[in-house]
């Protein structure tokens, strides 16, 4: 009998992880996962754990800077996972099997205030770098108004981009399109991949706070019904292009913010096509909780409650509330990486 991460991924959902820590990469890669993700707020956590202070002491001998530091570690925990799904890669022809390294958060600090166009010029040029050389490395931009500049040329470039935060089908719309133009530009679109990645939990976070008027129907599944509509935008843009790698959704933010809710709530929802990245205490929930997961990502609320979520959620206020918030939230991990490795220079000597 299939376990239930494995009844997961026989509904058809693609498993990652969003971690890079190594042990839990081992851990979940034996569980069926395929790929994972990496930020500032997972690197830091590592860092504070000690296991890589040996790491750090040789950066630190060799004169780094605290950002190149944060950077080398960040390249290294990303290379390792990156080496665990490999064979993922090779075996799906580079459909699957991909580590996400995500492009350096302060270019959206409104701390420091650059230019959009030097922001864009910044996450081509950061884009390229990062990914030279590698072939199941994905480059996370966001869907910042100059990160969704950079898109088109990073993907000529041949870059395969992870396009992050993405709250609506507005912002989903210009970076498949902005992808698209980029993949038509290439020589050969056989290596083109590009993925989505739509945050979930957050939408229903923002509906409780600024949305009361909704029903106890409705609330709590904005963030599903609005996930689910653009994966459906997704599969019908790309029907027709008749590609050899699969442009795909990533159900990510998929752990729950509430108490009340089970676990496996978003996940659940998601389950039957493209990829969910799930932080490793969902997956152990998971795994915990005896359940099958069969496919539901195309099973849709009451028509009433679609009815009610139209009416009552303006997405582009919603939209602009969770981007501040989410460029915020972008940022200050960032920071607080950096922080953590000048506490760990004077430790350290």
């Amino acid at each position: 009998m299939a376990t239930p991460l494995q009844s997961l991924i026989q509904s058809g959902t693609n498993l990652w992880l969003d971690s890079v820590d190594p042990e839990l990469v081992a851990r979940n890669r034996a569980l069926g996962a395929t790929g994972a993700t990496s930020n500032p707020i997972i690197v830091a956590d590592l860092v504070k754990t000690g296991r890589f202070d040996a790491d750090l002491t040789s950066l630190l001998r060799k004169g780094s800077s605290d950002a190149d530091i944060a950077w080398a570690l960040t390249d290294q925990l990303v290379r390792q996972a990156q080496k665990v799904f490999e064979p993922v890669w090779q075996a799906t022809k580079g459909n699957d099997g991909y580590v996400s390294f995500e492009l350096d958060p302060l270019l959206e600090d409104p701390a420091l205030n650059l230019p959009p166009e030097e922001r864009t010029r910044q996450y081509v040029a950061l884009g390229k770098k990062w990914s030279a050389g590698h072939t199941n490395r994905m480059i996370k931009a966001p869907a910042t108004p100059a990160g969704l500049a950079a898109l088109e040329d990073l993907v000529a470039a041949g870059v395969t981009v992870n396009v992050t935060l993405i709250f609506t089908p507005r912002q989903y719309a210009i970076a498949r399109d902005a992808a698209w133009r980029g993949a038509q530009r290439r020589k050969s679109l056989d290596h083109f991949k590009s993925v989505y990645s739509i945050f979930v939990s957050r939408v229903d976070v923002y509906t409780e706070e600024h949305v009361p008027a909704l029903s106890a129907e409705a609330q709590g599944l904005v963030g599903i019904v609005n996930a689910k509509r653009i994966w459906q935008m997704n599969q019908r843009f790309w029907a027709d292009k008749k590609l050899p790698l699969q442009q795909e959704m990533i159900f990510a933010s998929t752990g729950t913010k509430k108490k009340s809710d089970p676990p496996w709530k978003y996940v659940e929802a998601f389950a039957g096509s493209d990829i969910e990245t799930n932080p490793p205490a969902t997956n152990d929930e998971m795994e915990k909780s005896g359940r099958t997961f069969t496919r539901q990502v195309d099973v849709m609320p009451p028509q009433d409650v679609l009815d009610e979520i139209e009416r009552l959620v303006d997405l582009r206020k919603l939209e602009d509330v969770l981007m501040a918030e989410g460029i915020k939230k972008f940022a200050d991990p960032q920071k607080a990486l950096l922080a953590l490795i000048a506490e760990k220079r004077k430790k350290l000597g």
